[in-house]
């Protein structure tokens, strides 16, 4: 397979991913994502914000954050995103941790 083949299928799969993590389930909740997958769609858009930097694109993380949940953060959460209890919060601290690094 030619590179720019390849290119093409993973730009079409990550597509493919934001796609049903936004229209065919918004009911996952991220803490869920991080919790059991160890990523979520925040860092989707932090893996796209570095991807642009590494090409010398500056995009801000909310501009980052705009593509993947394709509407402004806030109004994501405000329509989709849940509580979580403690046990998930918990959950999320290690994952994160172990994932991304310290919170700080």
């Amino acid at each position: 397979m030619d590179d720019q083949t390849r290119i093409e299928l993973e730009a079409a799969t990550f597509r493919a991913l934001v796609h049903h993590l936004m229209e065919k389930r918004p009911d996952v909740q991220n803490i869920d994502l991080m919790n059991l997958g160890g990523f979520c769609r925040n860092c989707l858009s932090r893996w796209y914000q570095e991807a642009a930097a590494e090409k010398g694109i500056a995009l801000s993380k909310d501009a980052a954050r705009e593509v993947v949940y394709g509407m402004p953060y806030a109004d994501w959460v405000a329509q989709n995103q849940t509580e979580a209890d403690a046990a998930k919060k918990a959950s999320f601290d290690k994952a994160f941790a172990e994932n991304v690094g310290k919170q700080d």
